[in-house]
């Protein structure tokens, strides 16, 4: 009921007790004529009646009125009393309040039937409070984005990177990479690469053997020695590499994999692999470049963004939809759940309640 329903309501129950009175008054006066001419005792009960009703009525007005006003504009003494005291009545009913309804013991019990995790829970699985949640969310992200200013975002990017780029120490990165990759053996598919290439070149180059042979060679030994000798190396290097190739436990590999091991452990310690590294992220990670960096990775990211709140089917609404899904999903059945957010929004309400309970009260 809004206020000018409740002042309708006023008005018609002042006309209806209004025109009781003066019922009563004309009741009261037909009593007073009619009593000298008329014995019957019923007249004489029906002129108190009316008389009572009219005492009544005007008591009733006064005490009333006394609370809230000066009867009929009269500064009769102990009228008005609200507008006098209501400091003083305000006072008593906030003290009221606090000492019988806001004791620990009056609110424990109310406090510990909340369920709140169960409710929100339900409440989100419904769809249109999905769309609700998510449309707000967007509004609020849209909002953000509007009021966030690019150059700053840029900087504090740049910042951040810088700090990382502090805390990097790139010769240990490359030693452990090394070290996994050394572990899961991710180095022997290269090392049969390298070693099927090899024995392909030598076998496409044999002319190029047979060249460095007879190069070497001395003048006096016939060239068919040395090309018999150039096909049996030839032969030999493609043998050798085919067996590195096709055999995973070939004695190079195992070479190769300690002098890469070895590599990575002095990579992870060196004091000149780090002053190397650290020149490679100095010289890539400059201050300028940093900055560069920065503004376009802002430029991207609120671009992006921008792009995916304008469209209600975007893959961030669809993220976020299936995200309050399952949390809500969680909220309903996981009983750990339920009771660890139930017990800290009862222990949150409790605690708020009782520090500001003098505050209610005033």
């Amino acid at each position: 009921m809004n206020g000018e329903q409740k002042a309708r309501q006023l008005r018609r129950h002042k006309r209806v007790a209004t025109a009781l009175f003066l019922a009563m008054v004309l009741l009261y006066a037909a009593m007073v004529v009619l009593a000298p001419s008329q014995s019957a005792a019923w007249v004489g009960y029906v002129k108190a009646f009316a008389e009572a009703a009219m005492v009544g009525a005007l008591a009733d007005w006064f005490a009333v009125t006394a609370l809230f006003h000066h009867p009929l504009g009269l500064p009769i003494p102990h009228t008005n009393l609200i507008e006098e005291r209501k400091q003083a009545i305000g006072d008593n009913l906030g003290g009221f309040v606090v000492d019988n309804f806001l004791t620990p013991n009056t609110i424990r019990p109310y406090i510990d039937k909340v369920k709140l995790a169960t409710r929100v829970g339900d409440w989100l699985l419904e769809r249109k409070h999905q769309e609700l949640v998510l449309r707000e969310i967007f509004l609020m992200a849209k909002e953000l984005l509007t009021k966030l200013d690019d150059q700053e975002m840029a900087n504090l990017l740049a910042r951040k990177a810088a700090s990382l780029r502090e805390q990097i120490q790139l010769h240990k990165l490359v030693s452990q990479l090394g070290d996994y990759l050394l572990l899961k053996g991710e180095h022997q598919p290269v090392i049969t690469a390298i070693a099927k290439s090899v024995k392909e070149y030598v076998h496409q180059h044999e002319d190029l053997v047979r060249e460095k042979v007879k190069g070497e060679s001395y003048f006096f030994i016939p060239g068919f020695v040395e090309d018999k000798l150039a096909a049996k190396i030839t032969a030999g290097l493609e043998r050798y590499f085919e067996e590195v190739e096709t055999d995973p436990n070939h004695r190079l590999r195992g070479e190769i994999s300690s002098q890469l091991a070895q590599f990575f452990s002095e990579v992870g310690t060196g004091a000149k692999w780090n002053d190397f590294f650290q020149d490679i992220v100095d010289n890539l990670l400059s201050e300028e470049k940093l900055k560069d960096f920065a503004i376009a990775a802002w430029q991207s990211i609120k671009a992006t963004l921008t792009e995916e709140l304008a469209r209600p089917d975007s893959s961030l609404a669809h993220y976020l939809s299936n995200l309050i899904t399952q949390q809500a999903e969680a909220l309903r059945t996981d009983q750990q759940l339920q009771e660890k957010i139930d017990n800290w929004v009862r222990l949150t309400a409790y605690k708020f309640v009782l520090r500001n309970a003098n505050a209610v009260g005033t």
